[in-house]
């Protein structure tokens, strides 16, 4: 038969055991905790300088659209990109904007704004490009919707984008109207 006295020290000892499991424990939740607040605190910086990437990169592309759709149209859109958090990413919106009213580029018809526009895009790409890429262009039938009377001021633009952005545009085009410089015929 157990001993009243070591029947004490044994539940001493369960409870000795069990108030340094508990501390343990409780260091444990706490390591825990400020490892969930650390995580938080990261995640609030990487979207806080995610948003500020965004904000650069929409400024330096919608820019670059914006100045080509005022090159060519009388009445402009201005291009907006729009960036939604879904299902956890980012997803960029593209729109047109004119008199307060958005347009979606892909539904956006007549005179070949689309056109215009998927040229700045690309144009825009390459001007924003890290590393620095080569200042070269290669399209085909970038314009073939735009509207005839509109044309000159295309081959306007490209003149001037190619002086100041120092960019070479290589482009396939059946229309004499954008043919400038150094032209091959087939």
């Amino acid at each position: 038969m157990i001993a009243f006295g070591d029947k004490v020290k044994s539940f001493e000892r369960r409870r000795k055991s069990a108030l340094e499991g508990r501390m343990e424990e409780e260091s444990r939740l706490k390591n825990a905790q400020q490892g969930v607040l650390d995580v938080e605190q990261a995640q609030r910086i990487a979207q806080s300088v995610a948003q500020t990437i965004q904000q650069q990169a929409h400024e330096q592309i919608a820019s670059v659209v914006s100045r080509c759709m005022e090159a060519v149209f009388d009445e402009p859109y201005e291009f907006k990109i729009t960036f939604e958090q879904k299902r956890g990413k980012t997803e960029a919106r593209l729109m047109f904007a004119r008199s307060g009213t958005e347009t979606d580029p892909m539904t956006a018809s007549g005179g070949g704004v689309v056109d215009v526009a998927a040229f700045a895009l690309r144009l825009a790409c390459l001007v924003v490009s890290r590393p620095r890429k080569r200042r070269l262009l290669v399209m085909d039938e970038p314009f073939r919707f735009l509207s005839r009377d509109l044309r000159p001021r295309v081959k306007e633009l490209l003149l001037t984008l190619a002086r100041e952005m120092q960019i070479q545009f290589v482009m396939v085009t059946h229309d004499e109207i954008l043919t400038v410089g150094r032209v091959v015929e087939l």
